[in-house]
């Protein structure tokens, strides 16, 4: 029998996929967090397209400067928090987290905040970009709220550190089970489970058997079983042998960066965060603070990004008309921005997708 908690965080999971199935076609307002470095610039892309695109679309941008607390800790600022919880629904750029006593990562805090549980990568092959994989699809669903980004430590004598991995069966048990709602409503076949279990016995066993107890409530999808170091080494040898991954925290950071670099890089992976409190779509890569402000970014990423915002928000032909032409222009090869192997301004690129849209409406 499951506890109260557990019941909750599969209901949860479950109302995610109602009610993007139950959404209309109106206008949506959405949080742009524009980011820094390059942030701006790649936004301004993705605007653009959108308005070419015709998107129902409007815009809330806010500001995630760090703002110090009332406890001396610096934080996001309330407007960020306001927006949010108002429209339910954000697009981020690229955020830089100070060095320094008293700062956490702003990416981390925006997750806590909104419990922001699922990060959902997609890595997908893109036609006409040549990587040394071919036909790479794979989904990794990461538990996003725990494990041992917890930020749990201390410093139990003088040069010894204690970092707890905290996993609870509530977290586990919503991400497994949205893991398994996610496959069936993409069409996707198998989910595997990522796991140190027999090392961890107790943190990843539990995280397993959450996710044995979700594949139990969906026969239709094949689940298996695998260690971390194992998919690590399959991946990189085929990653054909996958379909949807989900994983704790950090496995998760480090695996979908793995597939990530599949594809071609960060600058070509969208990303998404779903949770209860809404859902933040972002562009993964860093900042690069050296080519900011010279029309050299490259903006894919938080254009597809966008694209799982399009979808998430049931506006899927709109979707499918900004992904097919941002994969064409790719493809062609002539207006590539300069990580792609090309020389085109981040400007040329954007005008580039904006023609093939024009062409098709």
């Amino acid at each position: 029998m499951f506890g109260s908690k557990v019941q909750n965080a599969l209901s949860a999971s479950r109302s995610l996929f109602i009610s993007q199935s139950a959404r209309s076609q109106s206008t949506k307002t959405v949080t742009l967090i524009a980011g820094d470095g390059i942030g701006p610039e790649i936004a301004a892309s993705v605007q653009k397209i959108f308005s070419a695109a015709e998107v129902p679309i409007d815009w809330d941008p806010v500001d995630v400067a760090p703002v110090r607390y009332p406890d001396g800790r610096m934080g996001i600022p309330k407007e960020v928090i306001d927006s949010v919880n108002r429209n339910k629904v954000g697009l981020k750029g690229p955020l830089m987290t100070p060095i320094g006593k008293g700062f956490r990562s702003l990416n981390l805090e925006l997750r806590k905040t909104f419990n922001l549980y699922a990060n959902v990568r997609p890595c997908r092959s893109i036609e006409g970009y040549k990587t040394l994989y071919d036909n790479v699809d794979v989904v990794t669903v990461r538990e996003n709220t725990e494990g041992e980004y917890s930020g749990i430590e201390h410093e139990i004598i003088e040069g010894v550190v204690q970092s707890i991995k905290l996993i609870t069966e509530t977290a586990s048990t919503r991400v497994a089970e949205y893991a398994f709602n996610y496959a069936k409503q993409h069409g996707r076949k198998k989910v595997t489970a990522v796991h140190k279990a027999n090392i961890m016995r107790m943190s990843d066993g539990l995280f397993l058997q959450c996710c044995r107890e979700a594949a139990g409530r969906h026969p239709e999808i094949i689940f298996e079983e695998r260690y971390l170091d194992t998919v690590c080494l399959n991946m990189v040898q085929d990653p054909g042998k996958y379909d949807v991954l989900v994983m704790p925290n950090l496995y998760g950071d480090i695996l979908s960066d793995l597939c990530a670099g599949l594809i071609g890089g960060l600058g070509l992976t969208p990303s998404g965060n779903i949770g209860e409190g809404g859902a933040i779509f972002e562009a993964v890569h860093g900042t690069a603070p050296d080519i900011a402000g010279e029309d050299k970014a490259n903006p894919t990423a938080l254009l597809l990004s966008s694209v799982m915002m399009l979808h998430h928000l049931d506006m899927s032909p709109k979707a499918n008309l900004i992904h097919k032409a941002a994969l064409e222009t790719i493809a062609e090869g002539t207006t590539l921005t300069g990580d792609l192997g090309g020389s085109a301004k981040c400007s040329e690129f954007t005008n580039a997708i904006i023609r093939r849209i024009e062409e098709k409406l």
